[in-house]
């Protein structure tokens, strides 16, 4: 059994898998207000970490992100090991981009199973490192047929707003833009808002999509 954190119902109609970034583990704030908000009778939210949070856990030395393959076959096991009629797969920057390669490679092998994935979300998508737009990482993005949603900060170094339009992203990918948020989501004092503000508006759109697929 994987070391997770539950919130919500064990018999919830709705369930989501969530992973995390590549420099926090599942129990940073930002994470778990989301768990925390979105959790309830109706909707369970099941928090895991890749390989390589479980070692900097165990024994406090940070590393890098395992690559890609071993991020993979984390969420594979995942699925299975926490399938559900209506699974939802998030994940916050590294955790939602490793998730959308799941759903597409699943698409593109034609798996209907019942490990099908309900629906996407992906919050903070990395689609290029701060600085480099040249090393895009959202090709696959265009392509996918799975309901997914997309929740991006309007000033997120890793794809801004302006930046982001300017994507060919599938039709299938509703996106919801956070007022003044950063990759974290916290917006500047001078916005108006406060990331209070952003988190509950967050969890808002996110119960919406679950709801409605």
């Amino acid at each position: 059994m994987s070391q997770v954190l539950i919130n919500g119902a064990n018999d919830a109609p709705n369930r989501v898998l969530f992973a995390h970034g590549a420099g926090a583990g599942m129990d940073n704030a930002v994470m778990a207000s989301l768990a925390v908000g979105l959790a309830d009778a109706h909707i369970q939210v099941i928090r895991f970490e890749f390989p390589f949070m479980q070692k900097t856990r165990a024994d406090g030395r940070r590393r890098p992100p395992d690559r890609a393959p071993a991020l993979i076959a984390c969420w594979q096991e995942m699925m299975h090991e926490f399938a559900h009629p209506r699974l939802f797969l998030a994940g916050k920057s590294l955790g939602g981009r490793m998730a959308s390669l799941v759903v597409n490679e699943r698409e593109n092998e034609l798996e209907t199973d019942a490990l099908s994935p309900a629906g996407l979300i992906m919050l903070g998508f990395p689609f290029t490192p701060p600085n480099k737009p040249q090393q895009y990482r959202g090709e696959h993005l265009a392509t996918l047929t799975t309901p997914s949603l997309l929740v991006q900060g309007e000033r997120d170094a890793f794809g801004n707003k302006e930046t982001v339009l300017g994507y060919a992203l599938s039709p299938k990918i509703q996106t919801m833009w956070v007022t003044d948020g950063d990759h974290s989501f916290s917006p500047r004092k001078a916005s108006g808002t406060s990331l209070d503000n952003n988190i509950a508006a967050i969890v808002a759109t996110i119960r919406s999509f679950i709801l409605a697929h």
